[in-house]
């Protein structure tokens, strides 16, 4: 049944702090009711207030404790316990935290029901005027994407279809869109690429966006994300709960795509390439080996230490494609080490960088909203340790120590030292359930990322 929003809901949202004083200015039945119900106004808990019918007629939300700046995941948390009605916030609010409240409600109403017959109705929220409603619209629709695309099964998100997903979005820019199909990124000379989605049937594919049409004289900003559709390992072959999770493997790939979606949708000013190498690491007869050497776009030879390091593959070739242009800044987002992991755990994706200022500056602007990322060190004294007596490097280090310096020291390797590059290692997977976030896709980096980008460029 469709449920009408044209009378929305009035809601409140109180911290603990405040409870008290808003409680003693209700009616005595509402008094009642919120003292029969224990609220206190702990985060994340909703009570709703009847009517003299039994009816709605208003919710009161809880944020806790008053610790910082309201986020969006204090709303998150309340929208999954509300019904399905429309909802307006009943006192005001900042202009930032209007957009926080808005942005975490969208969030937290989040459903990945593509294969389920019974879809569910959301509660919704009537954006206050002083939201930055623009925003709110285009970073849900950029999260929504993300997370849709790493919630869906590699059976259905493959190469083709990240591809597909890709011109999609073109399209509805007006961006151009090219790719190379397999031989055709021999021909090219993405020969890593190749050589590590040659074993599947799913023909491994170099995605580019571009944006705006015959953009010049404004700065250059390449995004790349690891487009691993699925990772068995290769032959170096993940047990079957090491492979459980490798539809999300294409995070990077999704979360850069949906970042340029935000990027164009506000009109940022710089001309805007994305690069995806999308693949999948499959098993077969002509699977690449551990002990090949790879040729790469760079011209670098790699000798393949382990083939369940792809990721770091399919991007060197895409970094140095990248680096080739001399872009203003490289940013490439990718599922690349369970070493970051062990390290930051799944909410503290691992942020490297060639230079320290813009490390330093993105970590800051991506606290201020509440998408954190944490810079790691490219220790350079480690260099020595991705050696090879038979190419110029080895995809894996020697050591079992520091995975995602490793990682991060690969992929250097392929942009130039005057190139300003940033690498996010991130997870992309909620693994628990958290009030606002259930198990599944993360949609991490997106939005602190692109603060950092509008005020370092600007939009329209």
């Amino acid at each position: 049944m469709q449920v009408d929003s044209s009378v929305p809901v009035p809601l409140w949202l109180l911290y603990e702090d405040e409870i008290e004083a808003w409680r003693a200015k209700q009616t005595p039945p509402v008094r009642q009711w919120l003292i029969e119900q224990n609220f206190k106004g702990e985060k994340h808990r909703v009570v709703l207030l009847p009517d003299a019918g039994g009816g709605l007629s208003a919710a009161v939300g809880g944020l806790g404790k008053r610790q910082g700046e309201l986020s969006l995941w204090h709303a998150a948390g309340l929208a999954e316990r509300l019904p399905a009605r429309s909802f307006r916030l009943a006192q005001e609010f900042t202009e930032a935290e209007a957009t926080q409240l808005c942005l975490g409600f969208a969030y937290g109403v989040y459903r990945f029901d593509r294969y389920r017959c019974a879809k569910t109705c959301a509660a919704t929220l009537i954006a206050p005027s002083n939201a930055q409603q623009d925003y709110v619209t285009h970073a849900a629709e950029s999260l929504r994407m993300a997370r849709d695309w790493i919630n869906t099964p590699a059976g259905d998100m493959g190469p083709a279809e990240l591809a597909a997903a890709a011109r999609q979005l073109s399209l509805s820019h007006g961006a151009e869109f090219k790719e190379w199909v397999g031989d055709e990124l021999l021909a090219a000379n993405f020969p890593a690429i190749h050589a590590v989605g040659r074993a599947s049937n799913a023909t491994p594919r170099l995605l580019e966006l571009r944006w705006p049409r015959g953009a010049q004289g404004l700065p250059r900003l390449t995004l790349v994300g690891k487009g691993v559709c699925f990772d068995s390992g290769g032959l170096d072959i993940k047990t079957s709960s090491g492979m459980a999770l490798m539809k999300k493997d294409m995070g990077g790939a999704a979360v850069a795509l949906s970042l340029a979606h935000l990027l164009m949708s506000a009109g940022i000013r710089a001309q805007l390439r994305v690069l995806v190498p999308a693949v999948e690491n499959a098993v077969s007869g002509n699977a690449y080996r551990p002990g090949d050497v790879l040729s790469t776009h760079k011209g670098l030879t790699v000798e393949v230490g382990n083939t369940d390091a792809e990721g770091r593959l399919v991007l060197c070739d895409a970094l140095a494609f990248a680096d080739a242009e001399h872009p203003d800044l490289i940013i490439d987002f990718a599922t690349l080490t369970g070493a970051a992991r062990v390290a930051l755990g799944p909410e503290l994706p691992a942020l490297f960088g060639n230079d320290e200022r813009i490390v330093l500056e993105l970590a800051r602007v991506a606290a201020a909203e509440h998408d954190p990322l944490w810079p790691m060190p490219l220790w350079a004294g480690y260099e020595d340790e991705l050696a090879s007596k038979i190419a110029d490097l080895n995809n894996v280090a020697a050591s079992p120590l520091a995975g995602a310096i490793f990682g991060a020291l690969f992929l250097k390797r392929f942009v130039a030292e005057s190139t300003p590059w940033l690498h996010i290692d991130l997870y992309a997977w909620n693994s628990k359930d958290r009030p606002g976030r259930s198990i599944g896709a993360e949609a991490q980096a997106i939005r602190g990322t692109y603060r950092y980008l509008v005020q370092r460029y600007g939009i329209a």
